[in-house]
């Protein structure tokens, strides 16, 4: 879900997820610290069990679903149905006067905020290595993304962003659903340690 000063688009960096990329509206950051949703979504569209049925399924659906081409729809519906209701979707980094900003998004908020620029500019994000620590029915994944503008451009490796998805993951007993997704994207003075990057 992903520059600054732009919104952040994730899960991925959903952005850049859930997860996700940089999308071009430049006062987004430098207008609010954080903004919580008013309403909290009643109720998720049903998710197909394949999406949910383990940890590696859920955060590949998340990245599956923000990625396309210009002009290519996004399934808003299944990236709703992976989320609890009160979901939250949180870009963070800096402004262009150094301090520091985040907005808070519900899925819905994120797909208004979003989704328009997804489809007008194009977008994919690849997860590159993840970290993942579980216990019970709890998890939380570091997965470090790749961003690109195209399928062409993701084939040849041709990043215009990376970063790192923080996600929360619940098991309920019968799937997994996302809590919800912070992340950041990695700049000049911020880069990606091996750690992150699966080469320690």
């Amino acid at each position: 879900m992903h520059g600054v000063p732009g919104v952040w688009v994730r899960m991925g960096g959903v952005g850049a997820l859930l997860a996700a990329v940089a999308c071009s509206v430049p006062s987004a950051l430098q207008a609010q610290d954080g903004e919580a949703g008013a309403e909290v979504e009643a109720s998720a569209p049903k998710a197909n069990p394949a999406d949910v049925e383990s940890i590696d399924a859920i955060l590949t659906a998340v990245y599956t679903v923000i990625s396309g081409e210009a002009g290519e729809e996004r399934d808003w519906d299944r990236f709703r149905s992976l989320f609890i209701p009160e979901a939250r979707l949180i870009p963070t980094g800096y402004r262009p006067d150094g301090t520091h900003a985040y907005i808070v998004w519900s899925p819905d908020q994120y797909i208004e905020a979003a989704g328009a620029q997804l489809v007008a500019n194009g977008f994919f994000e690849q997860e590159e290595h993840r970290v993942t620590e579980q216990w019970e029915d709890i998890a939380h994944a570091f997965s470090t993304y790749n961003s690109y503008r195209t399928e062409a451009d993701m084939e040849a490796g041709t990043t215009f962003m990376r970063g790192i998805n923080s996600f929360q993951l619940m098991w309920d007993g019968e799937r997994w659903w996302v809590v919800s997704i912070m992340w950041e994207a990695e700049g000049p003075d911020r880069p990606l340690t091996e750690g992150y990057l699966g080469k320690d």
